[in-house]
């Protein structure tokens, strides 16, 4: 079966971006672009991972990581948040929202790509 990857990204640049780098990876990739989409979204199609913007409209993605994490139907998702946000305490307090892993912007193919990897071993 088709793994799932839902890309959770307000700016259309980044969105762009990340949705190129997941392209010919053979995953099925979703989209949304604000913290109640990607709610819907993950309780919806379930998917194997969440690429999770931690800056976004309605609901940030700490918010969003939480309620998921929280949840029965979605806990089994693996979260991996991708954040401009790069001090040591961003990444900790994003890892004690329950996310699997936490990368930073500007996105770097090789790193991503190895996080989506490590994230879906568990898978």
């Amino acid at each position: 079966m088709q793994k799932t990857i839902l890309v959770v990204e307000d700016s259309p640049m980044e969105m762009k971006l990340m949705l190129g780098l997941l392209a010919n990876t053979g995953y099925e990739v979703l989209s949304a672009t604000d913290g109640e989409q990607a709610v819907a979204a993950a309780q919806e199609h379930h998917p194997d991972l969440i690429l999770l913007d931690v800056v976004l409209p309605k609901k940030n993605g700490y918010q969003v990581c939480r309620q998921l994490k929280g949840s029965p139907d979605t806990a089994g998702s693996k979260i991996v948040m991708v954040s401009s946000k790069s001090q040591e305490t961003d990444r900790f307090w994003g890892m004690k929202q329950g996310a699997d892993d936490y990368v930073t912007k500007p996105i770097d193919a090789a790193v991503m790509l190895a996080a989506i990897e490590r994230a879906m071993k568990g898978h």
